[in-house]
């Protein structure tokens, strides 16, 4: 169970999330599965506890504006590829979670609880539950690869 600052906490409550929160991450987990991506626990935990939040944000940050994102997986499908290619260049299972910015950049997680920012360039926002805290504050995620060749 996570423990989030107090201004993190009352934005997760006020998009439906509580504490010990539990919901089915097994259709998300089977349809990506589908596409070729390696379920684990992580993905599995992280989405039966954030798994369909729709979190309305906006407003300047610590070092970013915040920005409004969907943790429901659906929202990626069709781009497994673009995850495990992200994956195969970091050496680590990349599994999709949802989208940020109105569907701007997708979001992964991958087994250790690290949280991506993925798009043609990929980003940490830390691992969880900091992770979190980061997204809704408006810390701007690390560059890891800038996709650039």
């Amino acid at each position: 169970m996570y423990v989030f600052p107090s201004q993190v906490d009352s934005v997760l409550r006020e998009a439906g999330w509580r504490p010990g929160r539990r919901v089915d991450a097994e259709p998300w987990l089977t349809t990506f599965e589908a596409e070729g991506l390696r379920r684990h626990a992580m993905a599995d935990a992280f989405l039966g506890e954030f798994g369909g939040l729709a979190v309305h944000i906006s407003g300047p940050g610590i070092s970013r504006a915040r920005e409004p994102f969907e943790l429901d997986p659906m929202l990626c499908v069709g781009e497994g590829d673009r995850f495990l290619e992200w994956g195969e260049e970091i050496d680590k299972a990349i599994f999709p979670v949802g989208v940020h910015d109105e569907g701007r950049f997708f979001l992964g997680i991958d087994e250790l609880g690290e949280l991506y920012l993925v798009e043609t360039w990929l980003a940490s926002f830390g691992l969880m539950p900091e992770a979190l805290s980061n997204l809704i504050l408006g810390v701007q995620p690390t560059t890891i690869d800038d996709g650039g060749d």
